[in-house]
């Protein structure tokens, strides 16, 4: 399998020779199932000590002839701490139960319902990742990801570019990129923040971002630039290749092919 590797002004430089990884079978299956595992989640709960930081001690004595009993004054029996006293009198308020004032949660989040205990196998995993390699050069699933690339002309994938792309200054590289992706995958390309509609904004979600570009490159190659996800091959995983599911743009640079062919034999 063959691709075209362009220039920086995105014209058709020659051919390059693809790794057998580029023409397996995509199994979004195993994508969705690394995925999920891979999920990550920020454990919190309230303070351990939240609500106990009191001088209530236990639930009052209801029994005659003991010392601060409150037999026969009618309540109820729960913590409490005294706030003031007169001989054997207490003036008492309620501490420590949910019921109370400054009292603990009833049922506050637990971190170890946040923690993904799931695994996956080594060959899954491996799938996984190839699947996700061979998205990227599949026009039906980028087209089935992006709604927006539907009835839309897309050049031969994957896009491959030459090495001197990663030596480009910022606004050179975003100039390049147009060329390279053409208008309609340029606009799909840029990562774009929105604010979210709904209630979601109340509850810790108030952005929505899309995935965006990735660019590969490899081991030798240096690559900072913002608006896109970099992801170099000795560090390339499922989540990088399928943010959001398989079939994510993708550029390889052509030393990047080159070391993937080494990898995936």
């Amino acid at each position: 399998m063959k691709a075209n590797l362009l220039s920086i002004d995105g014209k058709e430089k020659g051919k390059i020779d693809l790794p057998k990884i580029f023409s397996g079978e995509i199994r979004e299956d195993i994508v969705a199932k690394v995925l999920e595992i891979k999920k990550k989640k920020q454990p919190y709960s309230p303070s351990p000590v939240g609500g106990k930081q009191h001088s209530a001690s236990g639930k009052i004595v209801h029994r005659r002839h003991v010392w601060k009993s409150q037999y026969g004054r009618g309540m109820s029996r729960i913590p409490r701490m005294a706030l003031s006293r007169k001989g054997s009198q207490f003036n008492w308020v309620g501490a420590e139960v949910p019921s109370t004032r400054g009292g603990r949660r009833a049922h506050p989040p637990k971190v170890l319902s946040m923690i993904n205990t799931l695994k996956v196998n080594k060959k899954e995993m491996k799938i996984a990742l190839a699947s996700a390699i061979s998205a990227t050069a599949d026009k039906k699933t980028i087209i089935k990801k992006y709604a927006r690339l539907k009835n839309k002309e897309i050049q031969e994938l994957p896009l491959v570019v030459e090495s001197k792309f990663v030596s480009l200054k910022t606004k050179e590289l975003i100039s390049s990129l147009k060329k390279i992706l053409t208008k309609d995958l340029f606009e799909v390309a840029l990562k774009k923040k929105k604010i979210r509609s709904g209630k979601g904004k109340l509850r810790g979600r108030k952005y929505k971002n899309n995935a965006g570009l990735l660019i590969v490159v490899s081991k030798n190659e240096k690559l900072k630039i913002k608006g896109f996800d970099v992801a170099k091959i000795e560090n390339l995983s499922v989540v990088d290749l399928a943010k959001g599911g398989p079939g994510r743009l993708t550029i390889y640079t052509e030393q990047a092919i080159k070391q993937l062919g080494e990898k995936f034999k």
